[in-house]
């Protein structure tokens, strides 16, 4: 996927995600994520991408400011 450019002069905000989680098997668990947005920034639109064998990366789902949240099939009603 291609980000659009930011602008001269602003700088985009930052990840925030922990360095390691477990899980068990057959339980939920919670990959906590935060953006911290820069001063007068807008997030037009979220990703969350799952980083497969080799690098490959799949699309998990969307949340978007003005067209809402999809889920991709595998994951439909698996996320929150």
């Amino acid at each position: 996927a291609m980000r659009p450019p930011v602008p001269a002069g602003v700088g985009a905000g930052v990840v925030e995600v922990e360095r390691s989680v477990t899980a068990v098997l057959g339980q939920d668990v919670v990959l906590p994520c935060r953006y911290r947005a820069q001063e007068q920034e807008q997030v037009e639109q979220v990703t969350w991408l799952k980083r497969g064998p080799g690098g490959r990366s799949a699309e998990v789902a969307v949340l978007h400011r003005q067209h809402g949240q999809h889920v991709q099939e595998p994951y439909a009603g698996r996320v929150l």
